[in-house]
């Protein structure tokens, strides 16, 4: 076909407008052995305006182009194509014609074939074992943009239609999509499966699993069935991640005033499988650590991984599924919304779990990578379909909860769920844009939700708000927080909430200038951002800072604002707007904290901070060492090694959490502890000695031993990786082996990472390299670079690889080695994240030079050291 009659359709965004589908047969013949394909597609389409042409999407498939035909249903009049076309670069199928196509409603048959890759996207396959041996499964994974790498579509969110599957498998095995099977015909080795018709629904949710399970059921009290698939043997795993489902069903009807719109809801466990979970109508697919929980063998964490993660797919079947984002742009109303109501579910569930206070977490990750000059809004535009993949990130999911729930606070959480209600009733089986939430939250409201709510999706980062105290008022000023400490004049209208004194004297009031002030009670302590609700941070001046660290230490503050009070001067001290004195002199002040989140935020904090100190003063590394152990060993001793009975979920998490920042600092009692507790597992894998809150933990204790002349527990780790089936056991080795203080054993660590013993899902979780090791992992990265781009390079896995090791490095001179490094090699995927860790590194540069440039420093280093 000339190029000139279809050049017309090349490098735009969007699918023309003048045909959209409204019904799609799909026949699909997966051949599992050879690990092809065959499939037949008859789409309906609505042709709105003339035209010769039909352009959808297709990529990855050989079109039979004898086949392509189109039968417009009123006249019976056929037409067949003159011409097929693939532009590549833009996967886009055009169709021509020899005349122009009648208005109104045809046929448009495809016959095609294509290949189950192993890229974890589209069609492809994943590796499971049945008595030892390798099988192969076929599964789907069509977000953002890949359910045209299995069938001819219009593989954008808008064009809803309804589905109708069939599939030709071996009669042995288990065929699931997102509806229920109507009826099964055998014919020897090979059956055919056919679905019912699925509702309107967008084609990146369509799902299709082909495979050897066993499954657990149960019923909602509306009669809906819920399934989880798991691979044979291990389906008793599934029982808790089945029995949270069912709750949440429940609580989504009631909270959504909506029922579940499908007849059955599948949960199944993937062996290879790029994200955490894939929300598909009516068919979930998880990876297995998101969805098997074992009672045995696996963590608190793991346990709460798992209801979070189900609690996310599930608030999408009706947030994204049965209201779907109009475009890329709002993706964020998708991710934002599914995890701000997965804590609210959790809550629910397990109120002990105290999930609001972890939830700072999520907001804290947004408020890191949105404090980056080369973040983005979380409304950003997408002009390729490339671009995608990349804002699957901590903007979208982490702020866009972070500010759903900061609306929440400010409108009331009765108010706001009844608009949400409303909302999804409006734009049920239809598509939606931000401003359509809005509307409807200002309607039931009364409030500004509009305007109030574009200065937080419309531009990138937030403020920071500075407070001081003068003459009975409390002043504050509002200025863009950047880490890289460079201007900006953006503003934003921010619901300011404080406490004074104490937390039944409350204000909140709306600041919408660049400043203002309060009349306030004067006297005590003044804390901004209650509950930390509100996705900003507070610069206290130094009479106020002061009074909040006695607030801290004689236990006047809740939990949430002890962590807030930390993140806060964390993060300024990282932009260089406070000195690491005043931070560690914060940090001293928590010397008797016991509550989970506080303290997890402490150990991740004190990583840091050992790090930049190693890097600016090496001298002073050892007593800062000290300081941290004085300050992580009284909560570890109170704990201790073994699990009390009746404790609390939390205590659970947080002893691993505390044990293992004490093997990493090199605690000595820790590690031989460890050491003891971990021969005795090697011995007898069902010791009590090692249950899995400490096991991660205890193999970080390991690693810190093994060097190239004594290997026996990098082998003795190894050889569990090898035995275990459970991929939490296998993901918690993997996170503590590149721990080790020796090069070399990181340099075969990373090895490891790449060898077929390892699931290239799996690989990015080894990344996290000891500080001695990290200068061997980025000349590993250089030399192994083509080999990962092949590997990882078609989806958003390959920018962890660049983030968990370029990032952490703190010298100009590295920044242009990388960048150099780079520039011949840039891709679209890895453009954003080069530059956010990029960025890193400068942030760091800055932070060293104010740590050297500081005089007083090496002095409250060596007091801080020596205070029990």
């Amino acid at each position: 076909m000339a190029s000139s009659s279809y050049s017309d359709f090349k490098g735009k965004p969007r699918l023309p407008k003048f045909a959209t589908p409204k019904r799609y047969d799909i026949h699909l013949k997966p051949n599992l052995e050879s690990c092809k394909f065959d499939g037949v597609v008859s789409i309906d389409v609505d042709v709105v305006s003339p035209t010769k042409f039909l352009v959808l999407n297709a990529a990855d498939l050989n079109v039979d182009s004898s086949s392509v035909s189109f039968n417009h249903k009123s006249s019976s009049q056929e037409f067949r194509s003159s011409g097929v076309g693939l532009i590549e670069e833009d996967e886009l199928l055009v169709v021509e014609f020899a005349e122009e196509l009648p208005i109104g409603i045809g046929v448009l048959n495809i016959s095609f074939q294509g290949t189950l890759n192993d890229q974890m996207k589209g069609f492809y396959r994943s590796v499971y074992e049945i008595n030892g041996e390798k099988k192969n499964m076929a599964v789907t994974q069509f977000e953002p943009a890949d359910a045209r790498r299995c069938f001819p579509c219009w593989d954008e969110p808008a064009a809803k239609a309804t589905f109708k599957i069939t599939l030709d498998v071996p009669s042995s095995l288990v065929a699931l999509s997102n509806m229920p099977v109507i009826e099964e015909k055998k014919e020897g080795d090979l059956k055919t499966v056919y679905f019912e018709e699925s509702p309107i629904m967008s084609t990146y949710l369509v799902a299709v699993v082909v495979g050897s399970f066993d499954f657990v059921e149960s019923h909602t009290s509306d009669g809906i069935k819920v399934r989880c698939y798991c691979q044979v043997g291990k389906s008793d795993q599934g029982k808790f991640a089945l029995e949270v489902a069912v709750k949440t069903l429940e609580l989504y009807k009631k909270y959504f005033d909506v029922p579940y719109a499908l007849p059955k809801l599948d949960m199944i466990a993937i062996p290879d499988f790029a994200a955490g979970a894939m929300e598909n109508y009516g068919l979930v697919t998880y990876r297995e650590n998101a969805l098997l929980y074992d009672e045995k063998h696996s963590a608190a964490a793991n346990k709460q991984r798992v209801a979070i993660v189900v609690a996310h797919e599930l608030a999408h079947q009706w947030f994204g599924n049965l209201v779907t984002m109009e475009w890329w742009t709002h993706l964020w109303l998708n991710e934002g919304f599914a995890t701000w109501v997965s804590y609210l579910a959790a809550d629910a569930i397990f109120p002990e779990w105290n999930i609001w206070t972890q939830f700072l977490d999520q907001t804290t990750d947004g408020l890191r990578l949105d404090g980056l000059s080369e973040s983005h809004p979380i409304e950003v535009e997408i002009n390729h379909a490339s671009e995608i993949d990349e804002i699957f990130d901590a903007i979208s999911y982490r702020k866009g909860a972070s500010v759903i729930r900061m609306l929440q606070s400010y409108i009331g959480a009765d108010t706001f769920q009844r608009a949400l209600a409303c909302y999804i009733k409006k734009y049920a089986c239809s598509n939606a844009k931000t401003e359509d939430l809005w509307a409807v939250l200002e309607e039931v409201s009364g409030e500004p939700v509009k305007e109030l709510m574009n200065s937080w999706t419309q531009q990138k980062g937030y403020p920071v708000i500075s407070v001081g105290v003068k003459n009975q008022k409390l002043d504050v000023e509002q200025s863009h927080f950047l880490l890289s400490g460079s201007p900006s004049d953006s503003q934003w209208i921010v619901p300011i909430t404080l406490c004074c004194g104490s937390y039944d004297n409350r204000y909140s009031y709306l600041l919408k200038e660049k400043s203002g002030s309060l009349d306030i009670k004067d006297g005590g302590w003044v804390k901004l951002n209650v509950d930390q609700t509100g996705f900003y941070r507070v610069k206290y001046d130094e009479e106020l800072g002061a009074k909040l660290r006695h607030a801290i230490e004689s236990g006047q503050l809740s939990a949430t604002d002890r962590f807030g009070v930390l993140d806060d001067l964390f993060a300024l001290c990282m932009s260089g707007q406070q000195s690491l004195i005043t931070l560690l002199t914060l940090i001293a002040s928590f010397r008797e904290e016991t509550e989970y989140t506080v303290l997890s935020n402490l150990i991740n904090i004190s990583y840091k901070v050992m790090r930049i100190v190693a890097d600016a003063t090496p001298e002073l590394v050892d007593n800062l060492r000290k300081f941290f152990i004085n300050l992580f060993e009284y909560p570890a001793r109170k704990l201790g090694w073994e699990p009390k009975s009746g404790e609390s979920h939390l205590d659970a998490m947080l002893r691993g959490e505390l044990l293992t920042v004490l093997a990493e600092l090199g605690h000595e009692s820790t590690l031989n502890e460890a050491i003891r507790r971990f021969d005795a597992f090697c011995a007898d894998r069902d010791s009590p000695l090692l249950p899995p809150d400490t096991r991660k933990a205890t193999y970080t204790a390991v690693m810190q031993k093994v060097n190239a002349s004594n290997k026996s527990g990098y082998e003795a780790l190894l050889k569990v990786y090898k035995e275990t089936d459970l991929s939490q056991e296998k993901g918690r080795i993997i996170g503590s082996l590149a721990s080790c203080p020796d090069p070399s054993i990181v340099l075969e660590v990373l090895n490891f990472l790449l060898s077929p013993e390892v699931r290239s899902q799996d690989a990015i979780f080894g990344l996290s390299v000891s500080k001695e090791g990290h200068e061997t992992a980025w000349k590993w990265l250089q030399d192994n670079w083509d080999y990962i781009s092949k590997t990882w390079g078609s989806g958003y896995l390959i920018t962890r690889f660049i983030s968990a090791i370029v990032s952490p490095f703190s010298t100009i001179e590295k920044a242009k080695e990388v960048e150099e490094f780079f520039s011949s090699r840039m891709k679209p995927t890895i453009a954003r994240t080069l530059k956010q860790s990029l960025e890193r590194v400068q942030i760091n540069a800055r932070w060293v030079q104010a740590v050297q440039n500081d005089n007083y420093f090496a002095q409250v280093v060596q007091e801080l050291s020596h205070r029990n």
